[in-house]
């Protein structure tokens, strides 16, 4: 009879701890969350939640955008929405004009190679067809394409956004400012906001 009282207690202590292991688990990310001013892509390890409210004071506007492939298609429904997400940082200019940084890219203190391509502004080559932005992209050593040339495009979407498809230029540091932002630099013209004003790494002296 003893036992059959222990076997009991321990079945009982048994789910206590399993149900308290549980709620812990369920309440934990609730304590956990980011206030709203300072959230960024949960996939985005690389940018830390100062690096939002940075963006905001710089008078930017902080977007969480996804990949997606086959944006061409004038149907949204048939995009395919590709893994991960992105956090960028928007200036718009009174005239309207806009420019996308990397949320990372602005933020580090380090140099980045689309911050170099921006100070330094070298000269859109000839040889281009079709798109210049992702043509000047890919003289600066970056990408701006999915799934390399074909007709489907693709891009960094923020639904209803004005720039819903983002063609943003990455380079292999994983730095990135958006390919018309970089195009229209090169030739001396300023969209959204002069980026060396807000970026944290300085234009070196050469």
């Amino acid at each position: 009879m003893k036992k059959r009282n222990f076997k009991t207690a321990l079945v009982g202590l048994s789910l206590i701890v399993v149900m308290a292991i549980a709620m812990a688990l369920t309440v934990a990310p609730i304590q956990a969350a980011a206030p709203e001013s300072a959230k960024v892509a949960s996939d985005d390890p690389a940018v830390p939640s100062a690096a939002a409210a940075y963006c905001v004071a710089k008078g930017g506007v902080v977007e969480v955008r996804t990949p997606y492939w086959n944006t061409n298609d004038d149907n949204p429904d048939n995009w395919l929405r590709l893994a991960g997400s992105r956090n960028f940082c928007e200036f718009t200019a009174t005239d309207g004009s806009r420019i996308h940084v990397l949320l990372a890219t602005l933020y580090t203190q380090q140099p980045s190679l689309a911050a170099l391509a921006y100070y330094f502004r070298p000269k859109l080559q000839p040889g281009c067809h079709g798109n210049p932005a992702s043509c000047y992209c890919t003289q600066l050593g970056g990408s701006d394409s999915f799934g390399g040339i074909t007709i489907n495009g693709g891009g960094w979407v923020l639904r209803g956004a004005i720039d819903e498809v983002l063609e943003a230029c990455i380079f292999p540091d994983m730095s990135s400012i958006d390919s018309w932002g970089l195009t229209y630099h090169s030739a001396g013209i300023v969209r959204g906001k002069a980026l060396g004003s807000v970026l944290r790494f300085k234009k070196p002296r050469v």
